[in-house]
């Protein structure tokens, strides 16, 4: 039993990156160490933890119930020792951080490594995507979103906001001239994203005479910010961006906007975290952080 938090590190390791060998990986060990160390786990409790070959890596019945076992163990092992040094300005362990991949590439991944810089007993991995990430699913410690979590349960603070601007390059203008007002983009290729099989394909817009949403259409729509902003800057089509994503673009005039005097919805960038008190070091100072940091 000495080595029981290793072989439950170890164990969920292999189990989370779907192998021995993607498992050595992540440990920074060899395939055949780690499966020694499996072998003798399954040789102390007795059981067949996983059917595994070269190319298969499957839990038994009881492999699955050691692994969701290890996960809850680990976990408030992690906790308990956040408690311990809550009231200490140190951040340490592993902290997971989550973020919308424009933003998150500009933005939050510097941040991230300057507060990794300033904490050396933190290790900080930063995963991307527009998919809209969640806590528990993608097993993040933070999660920085456009909107808030679908867990009811997480913790959730605005660290951020920015307006959002209608713009294209001056080239799509020239081709195919510039609307005049909302309803004109229903003859024009908007440039549209798609988060969680949802596109969001209805603008809206705020004038004196009240609110406008206009259902726009395109040949061109993507799951990732990224494809969208480079596709305007081609010239594709009208893109309805985020301020802090076209800032530079529009200073040196690559985009330009359009229908400035209509108001458009504003976008927050929303810092959740999971429950739990007190709230480990890491996320607390790193969200303190982000939130001082002033992110646009």
């Amino acid at each position: 039993m000495a080595d029981g938090v290793g072989d439950l590190e170890l164990f969920r390791t292999v189990v989370e990156a779907g192998g021995i060998s993607a498992g050595a990986l992540a440990l920074g060990s060899s395939p055949p160490a780690v499966s020694r160390r499996v072998s003798a786990l399954e040789a102390r409790l007795g059981v067949r933890l996983a059917e595994r070959s070269s190319r298969r890596f499957r839990l038994t019945e009881e492999g699955a119930l050691y692994y969701e076992h290890a996960r809850t163990l680990l976990a408030e092992l992690r906790d308990v020792e956040a408690e311990v040094s809550a009231h200490g300005s140190t951040a340490r362990g592993m902290l997971k951080v989550g973020a919308p991949t424009e933003i998150g590439r500009r933005r939050i991944a510097p941040l991230l490594a300057e507060f990794a810089l300033r904490h050396s007993g933190l290790q900080a991995h930063l995963v991307l995507s527009d998919a809209g990430l969640e806590l528990e699913e993608d097993r993040l410690d933070v999660a920085l979103r456009f909107d808030r979590p679908d867990d009811p349960t997480a913790v959730t603070r605005k660290v951020a906001s920015t307006q959002r601007v209608l713009c294209a390059a001056p080239s799509y203008f020239a081709t195919r001239g510039t609307p005049s007002k909302p309803a004109d983009l229903a003859g024009h290729e908007c440039l549209r994203i798609a988060r969680r099989r949802h596109l969001h394909d209805h603008w809206r817009f705020r004038s004196d005479s009240g609110v406008e949403e206009v259902k726009v259409g395109g040949h061109l729509s993507s799951a990732s910010g990224d494809v969208v902003h480079g596709w305007a800057l081609e010239g594709l089509g009208i893109s309805l961006e985020a301020f802090w994503d076209i800032e530079e673009d529009m200073r040196a005039g690559r985009l330009v906007e359009c229908l400035a005097e209509y108001g458009k919805d504003s976008i927050e960038l929303f810092a959740a975290f999971p429950p739990g008190k007190p709230t480990p070091p890491r996320i607390r100072l790193f969200v303190d952080f982000i939130a001082a940091a002033h992110v646009i």
